[in-house]
């Protein structure tokens, strides 16, 4: 608590009202309950209009800036499912934040930078920047290098890449009173107190490493030098009919994803689809010449990267009673875990925040960065703490 005696705070609304207005507006003045808040965020099921939700949500939130993305399944309540509109509201003395977006049109690592401008505007000593890219646009490694380009070694970046609850079509970012697709959105944020991140992902190398012989950095072409669908296949023991049929596919690759050796322990991609002509798989950010191997994991295994989460941002605070998470879930994750393991982990989570709020979404790739230019994952768990 600070001079003037105002907390800081975090506070969560919900709705699942079919009218886009009425969700997005309930949502909000929920959240806000009658206070001003510094900044209000927007966790959305891809089933509404993004347009009639961003409008609504900005006018219900008064001064306040908007930002948010559609999902693939949204958390808060301690429960995760999908077809809501989630609110988190951020104000109190103490705390501050600044938005800014930017196009991905322009390329990657400089929409990432435009994104992190609103960093140069904070003052207080703690800062983070939390990133909501277009999920299916790929290069996220690039969008992290330009915003480290302006928040340096010093400010961590969080964030999750927006959804569509795996239909791959098209992904929402929402800044202001208006909806986007193919931009990157940023919320900077100040605050008095500390900032902690949490990553946990629960998977294990299985197998030997493979080498990327052939990638843009978005698709892989060839593993080894082999077609990269065929020689994934063969390191995974794939059923025969995983190698033309998407379903198939789709069930088999949900719980094999990459692992990139880092410093710090494997940074885990996602095995987001396949090119069953051209032989070539869709997994972001592994670029060509990378040492990869196949993970395997299971609920319980899961459900371990989740602890892991929570125990590395609750450690970050050092002692500081959190006022709120925001979690960023990769939609393999919800996939692997089902509906009774999803029920498990948002539990877990609000048990262990205590008081403090729980709310986020399911991702299609987190970002998590606490220090270097690296901080792209997939797979993964990711938490924001607010102290």
């Amino acid at each position: 608590m600070n001079a003037s005696g105002l907390q800081r705070w975090m506070s969560v609304g919900t709705s699942a009202d079919a009218r886009p207005d009425v969700a997005a507006r309930d949502a909000v003045t929920q959240a806000l309950a009658g206070r001003q808040a510094s900044l209000v965020m927007l966790f959305v099921s891809p089933t509404y209009n993004m347009h009639a939700i961003a409008s609504a949500a900005a006018h219900a939130a008064q001064d306040a800036p908007v930002v948010g993305c559609s999902t693939s399944g949204e958390i808060a309540d301690g429960r995760g499912g999908s077809g809501r509109v989630v609110a988190v509201a951020l104000g109190g003395d103490g705390l501050e934040a600044r938005t800014s977006m930017g196009l991905l049109a322009d390329g990657a690592t400089a929409a990432g930078s435009a994104a992190a401008e609103g960093l140069r505007a904070l003052t207080r000593p703690h800062r983070a920047l939390i990133l909501l890219p277009d999920g299916l646009a790929g290069h996220h490694a690039s969008v992290v290098r330009g915003a480290y380009a302006v928040g340096g070694a010093t400010v961590q970046l969080v964030g999750g890449c927006a959804g569509d609850e795996l239909a791959m079509g098209t992904t929402w970012q929402i800044f202001g009173d208006r909806a986007y697709t193919g931009v990157i959105v940023g919320a900077a944020i100040g605050s008095d107190g500390p900032i902690g991140i949490g990553v946990g992902h629960g998977w294990r190398r299985t197998g030997d490493p493979l080498v990327v012989t052939s990638s843009d950095g978005s698709q892989i072409f060839t593993i080894d030098d082999q077609p990269a669908l065929d020689a994934y296949l063969a390191a995974t023991d794939a059923p025969a009919a995983a190698s033309s049929d998407q379903e198939a596919w789709q069930r088999h690759a949900l719980e094999r994803p990459f692992g990139l050796p880092r410093p710090g322990g494997d940074e885990v991609r996602a095995v987001l689809s396949a090119d069953f002509d051209n032989r070539s798989l869709f997994c972001g950010d592994i670029p060509q010449g990378s040492m990869i191997w196949p993970m395997e994991g299971d609920a319980d295994s899961v459900m371990r990267g989740t602890d892991t989460a929570m125990d590395e941002a609750i450690g970050a605070l050092q002692g500081v009673p959190a006022v709120g998470f925001i979690a960023f879930d990769c939609a393999a994750r919800r996939n692997i875990l089902g509906e009774e393991g999803v029920a498990t982990e948002t539990s877990r989570l609000a048990q262990r925040a205590g008081e403090a709020p729980v709310a986020g979404f399911y991702t299609y790739g987190e970002v998590a960065r606490r220090t270097g230019s690296r901080g792209v994952h997939s797979a993964t768990l990711v938490l924001l703490a607010l102290g």
